[in-house]
């Protein structure tokens, strides 16, 4: 047998198991056997394989001790993702057992070799083109969206310009978070992004490949490096990877689509990797076993040491990323401590001949860079369809191996055995102290100590002598009162006819008790000593039973502090390993949205790479969404760091300066040109769009348009408190409030001049308005909506803006009904005039101006949506209510009393969202063709586009309602429906689960109507009486 036709047979062998590993944990399944008849008769397609096994409906057979030791060797592989560079030593002493095994795959391998010596590619990689064609496809139908989806660049590039050296994003190319997620996460592995940007293809290939496989490799390593020099030099707060996409399309010739799972791709990309390096490592030895760096880097190897019936045996394995399962376990370590057992082990380290079978796995060489692939998704067989699992895991940031080395085996096992006998215990104690905490042999049972309490409590009671039913007659008057004449004793005893009267029903007067009856039941006898006694047993066995139950807790405690230390001697701390990355995974089975937190040694803190947004996170966040069991994320792939290698991470530096190297200066020859031509080219779009703004500047100079306002305005007049030209609604209310307080100052002062009017006029408006602002109102009686004053006092405006605002009402050109009026007018007039710019900064008062006017605005857009909510117009009432609350937060940004209260417009924001994702599922479940595109497009216009404004400030309730949302549509992914259902579900959950935050674009705010301070008042006032309801109280 040739070199080749052995590395062609190691790595067919290596894909089979692979498929067998997927196969088993998909279906369940664990017959070696059934497993290979499917994959044979599915001709290696998974899908099929698993459609075999559950139109069968196969059982697993019970396995006898005679076939163990075949099927142990196999099924230990569901540890391994093992590249071409894995070798074995076995030691085998079972006879001939191996060798019919052997020839039983080799069977079985027979229709996958000729394929795959063939064309060089396997089923898995087939399978993987399928995701990029859609991904490609993807990215070509994002050409033809509308400005309000989520995959459009923003038209000015200084939105899309890097910010100082914060790391780069990598935009999502249709269903490509998966790709973001595991190449910025090796990006950051500072060996492995050196190893990619200094890598040369070999010379003998440069002209033309030998197969295919090289082919397939070599441009997409050098489209990697293009990426990852772009990553580390580019301008561009974020890059494009469709041409490393486009390669790896390329590669494979498809035409099905599906959502890649990123631990797959991470094994294949490896293996790429893997590949492309040991075609140059190949070349550049000199006699010598060549290096593989990936293989260095990413690859290990333990030991299984197994029994049967007695005989031990032994093989060492090399893996890559090592799978765990989830279900059933509470952190990291106990997933571990599964993974490392298969069957009973006690006859491995027993003096007796038993026949007990099982083996254990010991790492003998851990990698430096160490990945757990954790198992979140199983198939169910009742439904027919894999589910995802939402179970939370803990794992720590610094994690020791020691306990799963060779060289500590017999130490571990030591330590086992004691934690193994100290759960017995605790096991005990548990349902010990549960017998104190539920009490009783019925369905309801409560803690022993408040039972005792309890019984101590009826006990004290005050004692009654008379039944709580036997005085109460069924035609007695509600009073409580018997029928008996007065005068007359009642009966001691029932007369015969009595006892066979039937009752009357009178549910209004039968259930009343008689006055005399205690609230509470009480014993009907009971002697001072009778009480003594048994309130002396209940007190001291009441104390028992907490001393028993302290006690009992306590023991717990200690033994799970015992359990929790037992590794923690310096001895077992020896293999430190610090959490590099974690890949995040929110959504089902079928479909999701990938992140990763990446950590940052050199500003010591987390980093969340979310496809093009790239930001500062912190643990707690992490955990949050990691761990599981809080929402629909968790983490789907652990990267740890050996933390005595710090050249993983460390950085590069100059040879000669001794300078750490940065940017453009850590790049080879090629790949700086490569990033400088690409800066270039940004840097003339950027030229270009400032050159366009500015001759948009000049135009706008020559022909000037009205300013642009900070906030969409409505067509109005000059507000009621400012100058009029005429008489209007608003500044005739506004008028009748100025001559009322002129009226009253002329009843009231002696003097008649018309400047001592008009002071006295001003202080009784200022006190009126004073009492408004001071008064504890109803949520619906907002005084600042009456009167720009209110609104300043509230404020804490300067003196000066008040003064100068009440002046302007006073000068009012309309108040010139009469002679008196008209005289304060124009000493209110003259008054302004003389104001100097220095006692009164105009700019300082035109902004204080605008606020009350963003503010009018604001409760427009409130009360309008509001309005609209209550009619139950939600598409209407969405636009109206997002802005209204987006607008208020930034008047609230400024000060408590600039806006309405923002648990009440969250609210209402977060049910139109919930009201209209109703009714747009509802239209999807109808099936209906026209009704389906409507739902989906309310999806699509309204709903997705507000969803980063519900997670961006993390508010629990919000982050409830699109979990709610994600849920409702998620739910349609096992359900029976139309291929084109199916297909416009499958194009529109990527949208509804990216989990980004950045808000790209947006509709525009809609026109507003115009209302007068009447009006405005009168609908706002309405509008809130009839949200009595609301979880907020006004402002």
């Amino acid at each position: 047998m040739t070199v080749e036709q052995n590395v062609l047979q190691q790595h067919s062998q290596k894909h089979q198991q692979t498929l067998l590993n997927q196969l088993r944990e998909v279906t369940g399944t664990t017959d070696v056997q059934l497993l290979q008849q499917a994959l044979q008769v599915s001709n290696g397609d998974l899908a099929e394989a698993v459609a075999f096994l559950t139109e069968k409906n196969a059982k697993v057979p019970q396995q006898d001790e005679t076939t163990y030791y075949q099927t142990s060797q196999v099924a230990s592989d569901r540890y391994i993702s093992v590249g071409s560079q894995a070798d074995t030593n076995v030691i085998d002493l079972t006879g001939d057992d191996k060798d019919d095994l052997q020839r039983a795959i080799a069977l079985s391998l027979e229709e996958s070799n000729r394929a795959f010596r063939e064309t060089g590619i396997t089923d898995e990689e087939q399978a993987i083109s399928r995701v990029l064609e859609a991904s490609i496809a993807e990215n070509k139908a994002s050409l033809k969206r509308t400005h309000t989806e989520v995959w459009s660049d923003s038209p000015n590039p200084h939105d899309r310009k890097r910010i100082d050296s914060c790391p780069v994003g990598l935009k999502n190319v249709g269903n490509t978070c998966w790709f973001s997620a595991v190449i910025q996460s090796l990006f950051n592995l500072l060996e492995f992004q050196r190893l990619v940007l200094n890598y040369s293809p070999p010379a003998r290939v440069q002209d033309l490949p030998r197969n295919q496989k090289e082919h397939r490799n070599l441009p997409f390593m050098q489209e990697l490096r293009n990426l990852f020099s772009l990553m580390v030099g580019s301008k561009r707060k974020y890059v494009d990877p469709s041409r490393a996409v486009e390669i790896l399309k390329d590669a494979f010739k498809s035409s099905e689509s599906q959502q890649q799972d990123v631990s797959e791709f991470t094994h294949k990309l490896l293996d790429w990797l893997e590949d492309a390096f040991q075609m140059k490592a190949e070349e550049d030895r000199e006699g010598e076993k060549p290096k593989n760096p990936m293989v260095e880097l990413f690859y290990g190897r333990f030991l299984a040491v197994g029994v049967l019936e007695g005989k031990k045996f032994e093989n060492t394995e090399m893996f890559g990323q090592y799978p765990l399962q989830v279900n059933g376990f509470k952190d990291l370590h106990e997933c571990l401590e599964a993974a490392m057992i298969e069957g009973e082990i006690e006859s491995l380290h027993s003096a007796e001949n038993s026949a007990r079978s099982g083996q254990e796995h010991w790492f003998t060489e851990l990698p430096p860079v160490l990945t757990f692939e954790l198992s979140r998704f199983e198939f169910n067989q009742a439904l027919g369809r894999p589910e995802k699992i939402h179970n939370k895991l803990e794992f720590p940031s610094m994690l020791y191996m020691d306990r799963y080395m060779d060289r500590n085996r017999e130490i571990t096992r030591i330590k086992r055995e004691e934690i193994r006998r100290l759960k017995e215990h605790l096991t005990l104690l548990q349902q010990r102290l549960e017998r104190y905490l539920s009490y009783g042999s019925g369905p309801k049972r409560f803690p022993l100590a408040d039972v005792l309490q309890y019984a101590m409590e009826f006990a004290s009671s005050k004692p009654v002598c008379t039944s709580p039913v036997e005085d109460i007659d069924s035609s007695a008057p509600p009073g409580g009162t018997t029928g008996s004449a007065p005068g007359l004793a009642p009966t001691t005893a029932p007369t015969a006819a009595q006892q066979q009267r039937v009752p009357i029903h009178k549910p209004f007067t039968q259930s009343r008790l008689p006055p005399d009856l205690p609230m509470h039941p009480a014993p009907r006898h009971i002697t001072e000593e009778e009480l003594r006694v048994l309130e002396g047993c209940l007190h001291r066995w009441r104390s028992e039973v907490e001393n028993d139950t302290r006690d009992l807790q306590g023991s717990i405690t200690r033994i799970h502090r015992t359990i929790e230390l037992m590794y923690s001697d310096k001895s077992m701390m020896q293999v430190p390993y610090r959490l590099h990355a974690v890949l995040v995974h929110e959504g089902q089975a079928n479909a999701g949205h990938y992140w990763a937190y990446i950590y940052d040694p050199h500003q010591r803190c987390w980093m969340k790479y979310n496809d093009i947004s790239v930001t500062k996170s912190s643990w707690e966040e992490l955990v949050r969404d990691s761990f599981g069991g809080y929402r629909n994320a968790s983490a789907y792939c652990l990267m740890y760091i050996n933390d005595k290698k710090p050249f993983l991470i460390e950085e590069e530096f100059d040879k000669e300066t001794g300078q750490i190297l940065s940017g453009l200066d850590k790049l080879p020859p090629d790949l700086k040109q490569y990033v400088k031509e690409d800066n270039e080219l940004f840097d003339k779009e950027i030229e270009e769009w400032d050159s366009l703004q500015a001759r948009k500047a000049q135009q706008e100079k020559l022909h000037p348009a009205p300013p642009p306002r900070p906030l969409p305005l409505i067509p109005q007049q000059d507000p009621e408190y400012m100058e009029q030209p005429s008489p209007t609604h608003d500044s005739k209310h506004l008028q009748e409030d100025t001559e009322r307080a002129i009226s009253k100052a002329v009843a009231e002062q002696e003097e008649r001049s018309p400047e001592a009017l008009l002071n006295a006029a001003i202080k009784l408006e200022y006190g009126r308005l004073l009492r408004f602002a001071q008064e504890d109102t109803s949520p619906e009686n907002d005084y600042r909506l009456q009167h720009i004053i209110v609104y300043l006092i509230q404020n804490q405006a300067p003196k000066k803006i008040l003064e100068r605002t009440l002046l302007t009402q006073f000068a009012d050109r309309n108040l010139a009904f009469d002679e008196r009026c008209k005289s304060i007018m124009n000493v209110a007039r003259a008054k302004l005039d003389l104001i100097k710019p220095e006692e009164v900064n105009m700019d300082e008062y035109e902004t204080w101006h605008q606020d009350y006017r963003n503010f009018r605005e604001t409760t427009i857009f409130m009360t309008t949506g509001l309005e609209l909510f209550q009619k139950t117009n939600y598409v209407e009432a969405l636009m109206y209510l997002i802005y209204s609350y987006q607008y208020n937060k930034e008047l609230l940004a400024k000060g408590l009393y600039r806006g309405h209260d923002e648990e009440l417009l969250g609210h209402y924001r977060r049910e139109c969202l919930l009201k209209l994702n109703e009714q747009a599922a509802a239209m999807f479940e109808s099936g209906e063709e026209p009704e389906v595109t409507t739902g989906l497009g309310i999806m699509n216009e309204l709903v997705v586009p507000c969803i980063p404004l519900l997670l961006v400030h993390d508010a629990e309730r919000d982050l409830l309602a699109v979990e709610d949302m994600r849920n409702r549509w998620c739910s349609y992914l096992g359900q029976e429906m139309e291929s084109n259902l199916q297909e416009k579900l499958t194009d529109f959950l990527p949208k509804l689960l990216d989990c980004s935050t950045e808000i790209k674009s947006f509709h525009d705010p809609p026109k507003l109507p115009t209302y007068s301070t009447l009006e405005l008042s009168e609908r706002f006032s309405r509008v809130m009486a009839a949200l009595s309801r609301a979880p907020g109280e006004g402002r």
